[in-house]
């Protein structure tokens, strides 16, 4: 496939929903011409960029797999070089990875109505390439490749050991025998402790600003063992996602609906854990109710387990300045340290930074409305995949996928080119995510936002999902057909 093709998809990002999304156009719209543009120089996404040590996905395999090609690994909570290899195999078994060019960075997106396609200006290695196509699906994820979230404090300079990102973690990093101590609270923190501690660090500290919830959670699940030992493999993972898939749910609609009482339990399990309530109560009782941010996962209570066998500490307090062998606190406490990990956090970008254009005018993301999580109002052609915050990344990605080759084959059915949301002004609005998490309130802003009655909400919920994008009416009198030289059609199926 060339750039002089003129596409009827382009898939941008060879990650989980690019793969996924590839893998369910050539089942479903085979004759479909497309191909992904991926910028870095291997797929994989979020699994091939980051290596710190332990990273894993705190989602279980049984939803973070696709559900056309079944987890057959032992462990349900697995690491990432695993989630890569899953992933991998997945193109490589349905010639995915043959449409995937590398090193193929997209820079700007301009629609024309009167040629009903999108131009792509893509950035090839020193090349600039002009690319068209018929239909944008973006597949790049929500947060920045290049730069994460990374605060500036007093003293740095002064500082006489390593300071490291987590997401540029340096290969040559020696960890024997080093104090180390992780800044940060989230689910990377909470990966990298118990993992540093278990690779021959002199002492490991995680430092907190505030608390977070951590849950403890077996790595093995023994129902979806048990499944696959008598059922077929696609059953047997059919219906561990579906288990998987329920019980999650409710959990979450039980943290919101009674959040004290699910606060308190998580409280509990916190000390038994760590054997002490003290403990818990100080470092592992947050202010905010559960889910307000995400709840972190501790497979088989490894930060327990490395906290209560001395290998590693928390400590809730913030940092005055860095000092020459360390970080002094606002307590008044040192912490020595050889090398300090900042993790703290993300930083979102919004429709994989690429600068978009309609007919000739600039699209502001923050000013649109997003149409069932997918779609912006205003913005033709053009799907973007963004997952769950409260759930398995996958679930949604896998509906959007399958959305997305569900309104192709309805708009080749009618002979419609084109299908754009079409926004009420009237429509109350509110933010596109519900966390109060640093990363998304720095990047509120930037992103669309949702609307207060459907087809405008944005569901974290499966179940609603299927109702909102897999059984509704295509035509909705909201998303607006038209076909070359024709009105819209608001015509009913």
């Amino acid at each position: 496939m060339s750039q002089d093709t003129l596409l009827d998809v382009l898939i941008v990002g060879a990650g989980l929903s690019g793969i996924g999304a590839a893998h369910h156009l050539q089942r479903r719209c085979p004759a479909k011409r497309y191909a992904i543009l991926e910028a870095r120089g291997s797929s994989g996404g979020t699994w091939d960029l980051f290596r710190y040590p332990g990273v894993r996905s705190d989602s279980d395999m049984y939803t973070l797999a696709y559900p056309f090609r079944p987890w057959r690994g032992g462990r349900a909570i697995v690491d990432g070089p695993a989630i890569l290899d899953y992933l991998r195999a997945t193109a490589a078994e349905a010639g995915i990875d043959r449409r995937i060019l590398y090193e193929h960075r997209v820079l700007a997106a301009a629609w024309s109505s009167e040629a009903a396609c999108w131009t792509l200006t893509v950035q090839a290695g020193a090349e600039t390439q002009t690319w068209r196509t018929r239909f944008l699906h973006l597949c790049s994820g929500y947060y920045s490749y290049a730069e994460g979230h990374r605060p500036r404090f007093a003293g740095e300079e002064d500082y006489r050991g390593r300071i490291v990102e987590p997401q540029f973690w340096p290969g040559d990093l020696d960890l024997a025998g080093r104090r180390i101590v992780v800044v940060g609270s989230g689910a990377t923190a909470v990966t990298l402790v118990p993992a540093l501690a278990q690779q021959g660090a002199a002492q490991v500290t995680m430092l907190q600003r505030s608390p977070s919830y951590v849950v403890d959670r077996p790595s093995v699940d023994g129902i979806a063992v048990g499944l696959a030992r008598w059922l077929p493999a696609r059953t047997a993972h059919g219906l561990a996602r579906w288990k998987n898939l329920l019980v999650n749910r409710f959990y979450y609609r039980l943290a919101r609906s009674r959040p004290e009482l699910f606060r308190q339990r998580l409280a509990a399990m916190a000390a038994e854990a760590l054997g002490s309530r003290q403990l818990a109560d100080e470092h592992f009782s947050p202010r905010y109710a559960p889910w307000d941010q995400r709840v972190c996962v501790a497979p088989d209570g490894d930060l327990f387990h490395a906290i209560r066998a001395g290998r590693a500490e928390v400590v809730t307090d913030t940092i005055e300045r860095f000092t020459p062998s360390g970080l002094r606190l606002a307590g008044g406490r040192e912490l020595a340290a050889d090398i300090v990990v900042l993790a703290t956090g993300l930083k979102l970008n919004v429709l994989g930074d690429i600068a978009l254009s309609v007919d000739g005018r600039p699209f502001e993301p923050h000013r649109a409305l997003s149409y069932k999580g997918m779609m912006l109002s205003g913005l033709p052609n053009l799907v973007a995949t963004f997952g769950y915050t409260n759930a398995s990344w996958t679930l949604k990605a896998d509906l959007t996928a399958s959305y997305v080759c569900r309104l192709l084959r309805h708009m080749d059915r009618r002979g419609h080119a084109v299908a754009v949301p079409r926004e009420d002004p009237d429509v109350p609005r509110r933010p596109f995510l519900d966390l109060s998490s640093g990363y998304v309130q720095r990047a509120a802003a930037l992103l669309p936002q949702q609307g207060a009655a459907r087809p405008w909400q944005v569901h974290q919920d499966y179940l609603a999902d299927l109702r909102s994008v897999r059984w509704s009416r295509l035509e909705d009198g909201v998303l607006q057909f038209s076909s070359p030289l024709s009105e819209p059609s608001g015509k009913a199926p």
